[in-house]
């Protein structure tokens, strides 16, 4: 963090001579992720969450599966929004001094499971829920789904670079895009939920 006279100040938990997150990483032995891999797995889930719209546009679903469905969408919403939420808590408490960035990257570590898990959940319960291909609304929702995909990958690859800063304060950039990425996270899983909530009713 930096204070108003522009000296650098130590984040609560990064004392001079306590190990820094990259170097606890580092000793772990685990290098970043390569660009060609996120990249390649943001083009396998755009292909998957094209296989599933046209798969749900040829699945007529029971009563039955589909209140089971709908409570599937539900809970994975839970799971997937409320990780994220978590996550960007924790960062805000960072930006503010409460918490060190040490503490934030771990927080996303534990959680980014549940994040992938409740967005897959959504995106696959989501085939029985006969979903209006045909209406703006649903376009624009798989188009936030999408982004927010992106956007996690993406948030992946800045988290590596986040843990291997050596130096404090972080540098202003790395502080902007991790900015914008929370934004985007935000606004695609409130926007597809607002709009999942607008299509439900009758």
């Amino acid at each position: 963090m930096a204070s108003s006279s522009g000296r650098a100040t130590a984040a609560p938990g990064l004392e001079p001579g306590r190990p820094a997150v990259a170097d606890s990483v580092e000793a772990a032995g685990r290098p970043p992720t390569p660009p060609w891999a996120l990249v390649l797995l943001g083009a396998l889930g755009a292909a998957v969450l094209a296989a599933a719209c046209w798969t749900a546009d040829h699945v007529h679903a029971d009563p039955l599966l589909l209140a089971v469905a709908r409570f599937l969408h539900l809970a994975a919403l839970i799971v997937g929004l409320g990780s994220v939420l978590a996550v960007d808590w924790f960062a805000i408490l960072w930006t503010l001094g409460r918490r060190s960035l040490e503490d934030v990257l771990r927080t996303a570590c534990a959680l980014q499971m549940p994040i992938w898990l409740g967005l897959a959940g959504l995106v696959l319960s989501g085939l029985f829920l006969r979903p209006d291909l045909a209406s703006p609304l649903t376009l624009i929702k798989l188009g936030l789904v999408l982004a927010v995909l992106f956007n996690g990958l993406y948030a992946h690859w800045l988290g590596q670079r986040l843990r291997h800063v050596h130096t404090r304060p972080v540098p202003r950039r790395l502080l902007i895009q991790s900015g914008i990425a929370a934004t985007v996270s935000q606004s695609g899983w409130w926007g597809a939920t607002a709009i999942g909530f607008v299509n439900s009713q009758p």
